[in-house]
């Protein structure tokens, strides 16, 4: 697969981050203490931890296969048809993410924000504009990423900085609870579904200037992305404490609602964290939409993906629109989550002992 290999390792990095942290922010904390309680930081560890195992899976593959996607490579260490197969999996997979991060993101606006505003308003706008931007190549695709990744770290980490004010230590004990064994593996494999913007990194690579590095874009993109979901689960139990959480649909939200400056020079920072919040959603929603339109472009053999930037639209909102309310549509996101852990983090796997027992790799300038 013959491309210009502009991408930097550190665009790949922001790329990561950027992609990773997005809706998932706001219910994070939610889903942590339900399944941990006092625990919620430890297993938000675990989370990142597998995350990192099934990139690090990934990037080996990319940088063994390095001028090649996992559409193109799966079916050469797969076979043909199955290979085929899993690449559709892959993309129907990623519909569904997008589908229902953009409902999700929809949800949120129309609850906490614009509350007169139709649903399907919300949600039509945001895959709109990722319709638009993915008609772009990866270059200005990286570019966009690069561009955002500071207007989304820095405000919230100055929310998370500033909220320690009001901590309480306390709700942080103990560290380890004795939780049900079920409980601590479903709230672990959830949060760890949050991380699976990253598989983004299977088309990047073969357009990075130096695809060996790939895997230290990896390592900078989970540590920080992982660092930050750790440290915002941590403020939000100890501002509010476990019992409060559980009451609370998006804590997150209430942090920063519930933080101010020092000498009140802004009281709330919920609107600012709202700002960054779609921010991140829309750079989320982005990689998903440019993964499916660039995999359908590498599954038909296409020479350019445009074709499908506005053809999927229809077919991701029918989709974002399935769930009949807000719990339904978290009941669904769980399943779907935990599903999508098979062909982000354990095929992947898979493919890696299948190719090097094929000892399969591609050979300099092979297609």
């Amino acid at each position: 697969m013959t491309q210009l290999r502009e991408i930097t390792l550190v665009q790949t990095t922001t790329i990561l981050i950027s992609t990773i942290i997005g809706v998932g922010v706001l219910r994070l904390p939610l889903i942590a203490v339900r399944a941990a309680d006092t625990g919620a930081p430890f297993i938000t560890f675990l989370a990142v931890i597998i995350s990192f195992i099934g990139l690090w899976a990934i990037t080996k593959l990319g940088i063994q296969f390095p001028n090649q996607s996992i559409i193109h490579y799966s079916e050469k260490i797969l076979g043909k048809w199955l290979g085929r197969l899993y690449g559709w999996m892959i993309i129907i997979f990623f519909l569904a993410l997008t589908g229902f991060t953009s409902r999700e993101f929809g949800a949120v606006v129309v609850t906490a924000v614009l509350k007169e505003t139709p649903l399907e308003v919300t949600v039509i706008v945001m895959l709109f504009l990722a319709a638009i931007f993915t008609r772009d190549n990866i270059n200005t695709f990286a570019y966009i990423h690069n561009f955002y990744v500071p207007i989304i770290l820095v405000p919230v980490l100055i929310i998370v900085a500033v909220s320690l004010k009001n901590a309480d230590p306390l709700y942080l004990q103990p560290i380890f609870v004795s939780e049900s064994t079920g409980m601590l593996l479903n709230g672990t494999l959830t949060i760890a579904a949050l991380f699976q913007g990253a598989f983004i990194m299977t088309i990047i690579i073969p357009f990075m200037q130096k695809p060996k590095k790939a895997m230290k874009a990896t390592i900078w993109g989970i540590f920080i992305s992982g660092a930050l979901y750790i440290m915002i689960v941590i403020a939000t139990l100890a501002v509010f404490g476990p019992e409060e959480m559980k009451k609370t649909m998006w804590p997150t939200l209430e942090l920063a609602r519930a933080t101010s400056l020092p000498g009140n020079i802004l009281q709330r920072l919920d609107v600012v964290f709202l700002a960054v919040w779609v921010t991140a959603v829309f750079t989320t929603i982005f990689s998903s939409y440019m993964f499916s339109v660039q995999a359908l472009k590498q599954i038909f053999r296409l020479q350019d993906h445009k074709l499908f930037s506005y053809f999927l639209l229809p077919i991701v909102f029918v989709i974002a629109m399935l769930p009949e309310n807000t719990l339904q549509m978290y009941q669904i996101i769980g399943f779907v989550g935990k599903i999508g852990l098979l062909i982000t983090i354990v095929s992947p796997f898979l493919l890696l002992i299948i190719a090097k027992l094929r000892k399969l790799t591609v050979k300099k300038g092979e297609d």
